[in-house]
């Protein structure tokens, strides 16, 4: 069910390193701290994040030992050498897979969702809880049934109370538009004996955007905010906005246009900064290549708010972009763009001038890869992303199954 381009890629992978190719005046060549197999998972498309004692926790959307993705660890050990330890596979019933990332609460607990499986079919949200010896215990807190959404492809975000918030891909209201439903926003939240309940918050119905992709994220006042890839072909950046009685009220604050030229298909989630401005991207237009843009909305009176293009990608410095920007402790923009094809993919940072244009700087470019996560740092501000293809393994139509991978700026 997602809308993700094919990889057109007609050569096996010797090595993963062989791939990459490294503009003049950026960095090294990425170091691919594992490559995936089959039995330990396949294609991860999330980011990877950190615990405090430096492991790094992902997804992989396939493989496994069921076939249905899983959820992995990767440990640092001597001489550079990380060790993968599968934490569970999903098995369908459980869920099936795992597109987004995953977060902590603050116990060590692991959330995330799966776009498939459970017992409607159409996606879950689960926990891992940590036990002796290593093994995590997964529970499914909550499956989806259509009609409050369908296909989960984003991650979580927590709110103060501890209720958690996604969005569904499709489901809610069947209408002319969208026949299995324009997708939702919904809420999981902790009840009496450990259970969890979901709760609608919002369907979309098309004309205020369609297919939501992303984790939503929330403000100091609970609002939320999130993308759409479909209004018309364009997407839309939309707030919700709680009010009595359980009642959710939908805003779009930007719609892109369906002409491409200002940016198309947000699939990425939003990231604020200190003044209250929005930052996103937009995986395809653009000038002058029409190959994936990075955004800001800045507001004004009236709940009005303005739109700026930050930077369209090239080819060159990058194309096709699904994951967001994470700001590092500067005021930079980091991001990956995930490349198709004979297109590159990169890792790149994005500085504010003086005359309030930002100027790119390119950390790696890769071919052939797919760089679908985002970018992550550990406290030395090394980068760490995951690639859906590439790596030393054949299999996986020729392309590798993945990668995560470390770039020292």
């Amino acid at each position: 069910m997602r809308n993700k381009p094919s990889l057109a890629i007609n050569m096996l992978m010797a090595t993963a390193i062989s791939l990459l190719a490294t503009p003049a005046g950026a960095a090294g060549p990425a170091k691919v701290l594992h490559a995936f197999g089959g039995n330990e998972g396949t294609q991860p498309n999330g980011s990877v994040i950190f615990d405090q004692a430096g492991n790094l926790y992902g997804t992989t959307s396939e493989g496994g030992a069921n076939g249905f993705g899983t959820v992995f660890k990767l440990a640092p050990g001597v001489n550079g050498k990380w060790t993968e330890t599968t934490l569970h596979d999903f098995n369908r019933t459980d869920g099936a897979n795992p597109e987004g990332s995953l977060i902590f609460d603050s116990a060590g607990n692991l959330y995330g969702t799966t776009s498939q499986g459970g017992t409607g079919g159409v996606g879950v949200v689960f926990k891992l809880t940590p036990g002796a010896n290593g093994k995590w215990t997964e529970k499914v807190l909550y499956s989806l049934h259509g009609t409050d959404g369908a296909y989960p492809y984003g991650g979580l975000s927590f709110d103060p109370q501890g209720n958690l918030y996604g969005t569904a891909y499709q489901g809610g209201n069947n209408n002319a538009d969208c026949y299995y439903g324009c997708g939702t926003v919904f809420k999981v939240s902790p009840i009496s004996g450990g259970q969890w309940t979901g709760t609608l918050l919002y369907a979309f119905n098309g004309n205020d955007g369609a297919f939501p992709f992303c984790n939503p994220i929330l403000d100091g006042a609970g609002n939320l905010y999130g993308t759409t890839t479909s209004d018309n072909y364009g997407g839309t950046v939309f707030k919700l906005t709680p009010g009595a009685n359980g009642k959710w009220t939908e805003t779009t604050l930007y719609t892109f246009n369906s002409d491409e030229k200002d940016g198309s298909q947000p699939y990425a989630g939003l990231t604020f900064d200190a003044s209250g401005n929005l930052y996103g991207t937009t995986w395809a237009g653009g000038l002058p290549a029409f190959a994936g843009t990075v955004f800001k909305l800045t507001p004004g009176v009236d709940g009005k708010w303005t739109k700026t293009t930050l930077h369209s990608f090239n080819n060159k410095d990058g194309s096709f972009v699904y994951a967001g920007v994470t700001f590092d402790g500067a005021g930079n923009l980091w991001g990956t763009t995930a490349g198709y094809g004979s297109d590159l993919g990169s890792v790149y940072k994005l500085s504010p001038t003086q005359d309030g244009t930002w100027a790119i700087t390119v950390l790696h470019t890769f071919r052939d890869m797919q760089v679908n996560g985002g970018v992550t740092f550990d406290g030395a501000g090394n980068v760490y992303t995951t690639s859906y293809a590439g790596g030393i393994r054949s299999g996986c139509e020729g392309a590798g199954c993945g990668t995560v991978l470390k770039i020292t700026p």
